[in-house]
């Protein structure tokens, strides 16, 4: 319950065609009766624009998505990219003050889907308008958003920049979320001077904090090192362990390594055919102190 503001202005009680709010579903919601040029303008008559401010609105988002070509068409003739952005152009084209997005490219296939996650960004930019993007992927949140709210088990979990977030979650819920992989439950204490947390019999160092008693640490698979020797460097912490599970990315590989507990670590192709990894292999895993990230339990 509440009041809903834009630009300083109540809109919760007013027709929703005069909000100035504009949305894109996940599942297009085009007039499918309509061409593409008849769903890009439907706001703009509904707003009784002039034909002279209806053609300029229809040629200018029509370029800019580079869908003049598509204009004439019914939506059933064309793929899933080109709806979607029909949809974007018809969203766009009464220049709201508010764009909502209901995970619009979870429908497209890879190749499209990271070509408008560019022109999202893109289009952001461009007008400077408010828009809020609901996504389950992270990776997609990161590569469009200026700041990151995580909503879970029916609250808000954490906002902040996409690299704060991404560096330091402040919940195992949002640590998992935001695919850190490593996420161990243990105590801070101090010993022999140095601040390490202490999980499953095995001590890490970690850079100096102001919790204590039980935690969580969250250390990411792309910040563990994986080598056949121990590194020369004493500052890291270094522990020996055996490749249980290898998982095949393209360019990237999924190592998995059992100390215990088990990491789950992240390799470039050129790096594991380099070392000729395989199961049942001992290697050494390194990682900084400032990788290894605490919360609360």
């Amino acid at each position: 319950k509440g009041r809903v503001w834009v630009r300083g202005r109540d809109i919760t009680d007013i027709e929703p065609e005069k909000r100035s709010v504009s949305i894109v579903y996940q599942d297009y919601s085009l007039f499918p009766h309509l061409s593409a040029r008849d769903n890009i303008i439907f706001g703009l008559r509904l707003r009784k624009k002039s034909q002279k401010e209806t053609d300029e609105a229809l040629d200018w988002i029509a370029n800019l998505l580079s869908i003049s070509h598509l204009l004439s068409r019914k939506p059933e003739t064309l793929s899933g990219g080109e709806r979607q952005k029909v949809a974007l152009a018809r969203a766009l084209a009464v220049r709201p003050d508010v764009l909502l997005l209901d995970e619009p490219l979870a429908a497209l296939d890879p190749e499209t889907r990271e070509r408008v996650r560019v022109e999202l960004r893109r289009f952001h930019q461009t007008f400077n308008m408010t828009t809020i993007h609901v996504t389950h992927d992270f990776e997609e949140a990161m590569s469009i958003g200026d700041r990151l709210a995580v909503l879970g088990e029916g609250e808000l979990k954490q906002t902040g920049t996409p690299e704060k977030v991404f560096r330091r979650p402040n919940s195992e819920f949002v640590a998992r979320f935001t695919m850190a992989r490593n996420i161990l439950s243990g105590e801070v204490c101090q010993v022999n001077g140095d601040t390490i947390f202490r999980s499953t019999g095995r001590d890490f160092v970690v850079d100096k904090t102001d919790l204590k008693g039980d935690s969580y640490a969250a250390i990411r698979p792309e910040d563990i090192m994986i080598s056949l020797e121990p590194p020369p460097s004493t500052k890291q912490n270094c522990f020996a362990g055996q490749v249980t599970g290898i998982t095949d990315r393209g360019g990237v590989l999924s190592i998995t390594v059992d100390l215990p507990p088990e990491f789950s670590c992240l390799i470039m192709r050129h790096s594991f055919e380099q070392m000729a990894l395989k199961l049942g292999q001992q290697v050494y895993l390194s990682f900084n102190p400032s990788s290894v990230h605490l919360f609360n339990k």
